[in-house]
């Protein structure tokens, strides 16, 4: 004969399993998007409000490098659901199948982005990404310290600069301006070419204050620095803090740069993705964020809402003739590894 339980024992086990369901049912888990972006490189205010419109929780990360984002993201030791890679490294990922294809019918805004930043070689039917910002390389020098016209990369292997250049530690660019002053391709694989980069760089090294990211932008401001390589948006964001300062796109042709948004494999929160993208996309907030970061927006109907000096500024944004002179990088599949050894090379110099 089984145990018999007393009235008052069942009526305790049951009222605990319904306040339990009770519980249960209040303490529905918020969504979470995790995203995984350049540093300072968003409004973050912009993040508030996404999160009180979507009730979707944003835990935001950031890096420093393309390389640092994709080692994370490769490693799989953490599961983002929107990264945002540049022209070159969206390609890397694309083809080693660590992106997912993206659903433009979830992100309606798409529409006011610039078709012609659209279908880019890197992602030629827009299947894994959408423009997030781009621009140019180029070089940020403060006009009270040069008595000359910056207008070549030779300027940032001048002597008379000793101790008064900032690089970016960022092999593709560096090593990129090192391949322009050579008069080469920025994509190139001669090994003969990359020995000469190579070695141009060692010669600058003695010359170089610091290898920078970020930070870069606020030395000039503060006038610890005479010369800079930058990318533009960096460039502009300096430009406001000190008006001393100056960009300038040199003759012998420069990197044009696309940063966009994608969904990694692994996504846990694949909607939540889409709708971020979408609110990144809407006029207002587009705006906003090409205001707060300096950057070139490809949203057409926020870049009409800019002020006049800015959508006219060459810096901000280049005319044909400068942009017919431009390349952009493209993935560079095995021979990475040669930049990767170049670059460490020059850093241990």
């Amino acid at each position: 004969m089984g145990s018999v339980f007393p009235r008052k024992t069942v009526l305790t086990i049951l009222s605990l399993v319904v306040f339990s369901l009770v519980l249960t049912g209040c303490g529905k888990e918020q969504p979470v998007l995790y995203v995984y972006n350049w540093g300072d490189y968003i409004d973050e205010d912009i993040l508030e409000e996404f999160e009180k419109e979507t009730g979707i929780k944003v835990v935001y990360d950031t890096y420093s490098t393309n390389e640092d984002m994709y080692v994370k993201v490769k490693s799989g030791g953490s599961s983002y659901d929107l990264v945002f890679p540049s022209d070159y490294m969206l390609t890397r990922m694309i083809n080693e199948g660590m992106l997912l294809k993206i659903d433009l019918e979830q992100i309606p805004n798409h529409k006011h982005i610039d078709p012609k930043l659209m279908g880019a070689e890197y992602d030629p039917n827009n299947e894994y990404s959408l423009p997030y910002m781009w621009g140019t390389l180029g070089i940020l020098y403060n006009t009270t310290m040069v008595d000359e016209e910056i207008d070549s990369w030779d300027v940032l292997w001048d002597p008379k600069y000793t101790k008064e250049i900032l690089m970016l530690d960022s092999q593709r660019d560096s090593i990129g301006a090192a391949l322009l002053k050579l008069g080469y391709s920025i994509n190139t694989k001669d090994p003969q070419q990359l020995a000469e980069a190579a070695e141009l760089l060692k010669r600058q090294k003695p010359l170089v204050l610091a290898y920078v990211v970020d930070e870069g932008k606020d030395k000039m401001a503060a006038g610890e620095a005479t010369l800079a390589l930058t990318w533009s948006g960096e460039a502009m964001y300096a430009i406001a803090e000190n008006p001393d300062l100056a960009y300038a796109i040199p003759k012998e042709g420069t990197n044009l740069w696309f940063d966009v948004m994608a969904i990694p494999k692994g996504a846990k929160n694949v909607e939540g993705a889409h709708k971020f993208m979408d609110f990144l996309n809407r006029p207002e907030i587009a705006l906003r964020n090409a205001e707060y970061t300096g950057y070139s927006t490809p949203n057409l109907a926020a870049w009409s809402m800019l002020p006049e000096e800015v959508r006219n500024d060459p810096g901000a944004y280049p005319g044909e003739e400068v942009l017919a002179n431009t390349e952009v990088f493209v993935s560079l599949g095995e021979t990475l590894k040669e930049y990767d050894r170049i670059w460490t090379e020059v850093k241990a110099f």
